[in-house]
């Protein structure tokens, strides 16, 4: 059995896979120490590394594959329906079973180009489907309360495993049980078995280490995030404080979950039995949805592997069709919804409007670089998928004329089947512009507010959006505005900020009366304002909250400062929330 070629074929991928997650884990946990070294770009590069790190393992390994074996056994789907058994036992001991499952689909798919998908020849259903993960590991740790929540914390700080001390202990643990008082529940803090609950692992994501955990007690429990910063300035400037300082205390689960987003870039963490480190989370976060947990610490493809089976299981309800999402038809892509299921898919047009001077690959080459790059809470996450095969009448036929009709070449009918070539996935949220139509005073001014917000923490992660209409941004459920339209992204660097010429005495550049010269990569921020409202109501109230960004010596400072190689700060929780230096107060 050992010498035939499915067993050889299933060993190959497992190696593959083991290579994988040693380096993943080896980049992992330098994570703590890039965060005790306040090396930020490092970090930076370190997750762009550990994200491009499984394309290229796989690609490795389809390598070996094919070095090994001829095309007709490696291309013979028999061949993989016995390896799949064999890899199935493997694997049966492993504490990263379902990570090791994803990777032989991926290996499956690039050998057949993402067709035949079936679960007879990969993992399309998990082979322990109904086996629950108990390795017995203890993943937290604990402290009895007993009436004394400073103490509490200052146990949640001082035995957290970083190398690196608090450079006010007291101070931060009076800070967050004041804070605490004020949040929780008052059953839960006068609760005499409450108990507060931390994971192990600590969570790194650019210049904050996360603890994590829940309180617990009186019959309640409310998840508990702990985010701790390096003195001001530590890092960028000589004489920093090295020391750590608390900087708030999150227990909403809201809040949490904001953490958690499916905007933000994925955290470095420690994960000893990746299955039950999600069921934990989900405990804290009940809502999310498992793929986006599992993304969130670092196993985005086998997010992508929880998005399809969940999929699978709407889709086969029947209790809705695939219609074209609601808001302005996008130039690039065409996008379609299935309303329940919170997420939206798009797909490239054949063709473009005129004013669109991108090509398809110039298009994914965009969605990758934000792959790629700090989505700072401001990006959504994608997933890309292709052969995509869904029934024809779960679309709406109106929908399917449509993406038939833009999309030719990547959408297709076999007898009843919709075949889409390829196609991306990310968070179904409110068109900004239709947000707009339908909210109050009070919501407008705040969603404005954070709409200017997201363009600017875009800015500092040195990203520029392009093109900045409302259409392509949307709301969450949390109130966040969120950019979706990644076709005209750009790094700042890259971008040429301009003034605009003084016309002379009677010359009017709308005119004709005077020539300005206008290179590809040349912005006039001053104009910004009609391109972005053609409400002046909205425009003039935006203008009054965000006057800097219609200034181009505002984009010209953020790029020197991105060139100097300033890693600039962004929270995902409100400023207002944070610790100032004065104690008992807070930063507003």
């Amino acid at each position: 059995m050992k010498h035939s070629p499915a067993y050889r074929l299933a060993a190959t991928v497992l190696h593959g896979f083991d290579e994988y997650r040693a380096r993943f884990q080896q980049i992992t946990q330098d994570a703590s120490r890039r965060f005790r070294d306040a090396a930020w770009r490092e970090a930076q590069q370190a997750s762009a590394a550990r994200i491009n790190l499984y394309g290229e393992k796989v690609q490795d390994t389809l390598g070996r594959l094919q070095r090994t074996f001829p095309q007709d056994v490696l291309a013979y789907c028999e061949t993989w329906r016995e390896a799949r058994g064999h890899y199935a036992n493997l694997i049966g001991q492993r504490l990263d079973y379902e990570l090791a499952e994803t990777f032989f689909n991926s290996l499956f798919c690039s050998v057949f180009e993402h067709r035949h998908i079936r679960n007879d020849w990969m993992f399309v259903y998990s082979s322990r489907e109904d086996a629950a993960h108990r390795s017995g590991i203890e993943l937290c740790r604990r402290h009895a309360v007993n009436g004394d929540w400073a103490g509490a914390m200052a146990w949640a700080l001082q035995e957290a495993p970083l190398e690196t001390p608090f450079a006010h202990l007291e101070r931060d643990s009076q800070l967050g049980a004041g804070l605490l008082e004020a949040q929780l529940p008052a059953r839960l803090w006068q609760a005499v078995d409450a108990r507060v609950e931390l994971l192990h692992s600590v969570f790194y994501r650019n210049k904050g280490a996360y603890l994590v955990g829940r309180i617990l007690g009186g019959g309640e429990q409310v998840p508990l995030v702990l985010p701790i910063l390096h003195g001001e300035g530590y890092g960028e400037q000589q004489g920093g404080d090295p020391r750590l300082h608390l900087d708030t205390v999150l227990t909403e689960t809201d809040e949490v979950s904001i953490i958690f987003s499916f905007t933000r870039a994925y955290f470095q963490v420690d994960v000893p039995v990746p299955g039950e480190f999600v069921g934990y989370l989900k405990q804290l976060m009940p809502h999310k949805p498992e793929g986006e947990l599992y993304a969130a610490i670092g196993f985005f493809k086998h997010g992508k592997t929880e998005f399809f089976r969940a999929l699978n299981q709407q889709v086969a309800k029947r209790e809705e069709r695939f219609i074209i999402a609601p808001g302005v038809r996008g130039m690039v892509m065409a996008v379609f919804v299935l309303p329940s299921f919170r997420t939206v898919f798009k797909i490239i047009k054949d063709k473009f409007d005129p004013a669109k001077e991108v090509t398809p690959a110039i298009v994914r080459e965009k969605y990758r670089l934000v792959k790629r790059h700090d989505r700072v809470g401001r990006m959504a996450d994608t997933q890309e998928f292709s052969n995509f095969i869904v029934r024809q009448d779960h679309f709406a036929p109106e929908c399917l004329a449509h993406l038939l009709e833009v999309a030719p070449s990547t959408v297709s009918l076999k007898g009843d089947k919709v075949i889409i070539k390829h196609c991306y996935t990310e968070r179904m949220m409110t068109p900004l512009n239709l947000y707009l139509e339908q909210c109050s005073a009070d919501e407008r001014v705040m969603v404005l507010k954070d709409y200017g917000n997201a363009i600017k923490q875009m800015a500092a992660a040195n990203i520029f959006p392009g093109d900045m209409l409302l259409k392509n941004f949307g709301v969450t459920r949390h109130g966040r505005v969120i950019f979706y339209d990644y076709d005209e992204v750009s790094y700042l660097t890259e971008c040429r900020f301009r003034h605009m010429p003084k016309a002379q005495q009677g010359d009017s550049y709308m005119d004709g009366g005077a020539s300005l010269s206008i290179g590809p990569h040349d912005i006039f921020p001053e104009e910004f304002g009609p391109f972005m409202f053609a409400n002046p109501e909205l425009r003039a109230l935006f203008m009054e909250q965000h006057p800097e960004l219609f200034d181009p010596d505002y984009w010209l400072g953020l790029q020197q400062a991105i060139r100097n190689g300033r890693v600039i700060d962004v929270y995902p929780y409100r400023n207002k929330q944070r610790f100032s230096g004065t104690i008992g107060q807070l930063v507003h």
